[in-house]
């Protein structure tokens, strides 16, 4: 019966190795000298062709370019202080000597004392608060190949921005927005 049993995971390794060098060595990709993947076979030309652009990134021609800064309004909110005060808590402290039925513990006490804080409001103070924040936007025309699409407005960031003011008016430009409408 033992012989049967090994004879059994000799046979189940064989096929392993077997199915695990098939996966390996043999397809259509494998390794170079390098040890870096090489594609063979039908997938070659899906290889050396560029990917297809992201569907978060936008296509169109400049239209026109706009700048909104930042919005403040004054407000007041709550003043908040640290408000502290002197507090004393009495400690247990022992010790013990000896051992067994000789064992001797003495306990005293002692006075520590701490600083008792908490945020406590204090009158109110101004500050400036953002109504709106500071945005750049670009408007294009014929949006990702749409001639119906036109004056569309995206936000997009400060270097974006900045090429696009380089740029002339119909100049084709591709970039991921932030955000739409401005």
């Amino acid at each position: 019966m033992f012989n049967k049993q090994r004879l059994t995971v000799v046979g189940v390794t064989a096929f392993l190795i077997a199915a695990l060098g098939a996966c390996s060595g043999g397809g259509a990709g494998g390794t170079d000298s390098t040890g870096s993947a090489t594609a063979t076979g039908q997938g070659s030309e899906e290889t050396t062709r560029q990917a297809p652009p992201q569907a978060d990134t936008v296509s169109g021609l400049r239209d026109t370019v706009r700048h909104l800064s930042r919005q403040t309004v004054k407000a007041t909110r709550p003043h908040m202080v640290r408000s502290c005060t002197s507090a004393t808590r009495r400690v247990r402290h022992s010790a013990s000597t000896g051992t067994g039925t000789k064992r001797k513990t003495r306990t005293w006490y002692t006075t520590e004392r701490y600083q008792d804080c908490e945020k406590v409001r204090s009158g109110t103070e101004t500050y400036r608060r953002v109504v709106r924040p500071e945005r750049w936007c670009v408007s294009l025309d014929d949006v990702d190949g749409d001639t119906a699409r036109d004056d569309v407005w995206y936000q997009v960031t400060y270097a974006t921005y900045d090429e696009a003011l380089g740029t002339h008016e119909h100049t084709r430009m591709t970039f991921t927005p932030t955000g739409t409408g401005c």
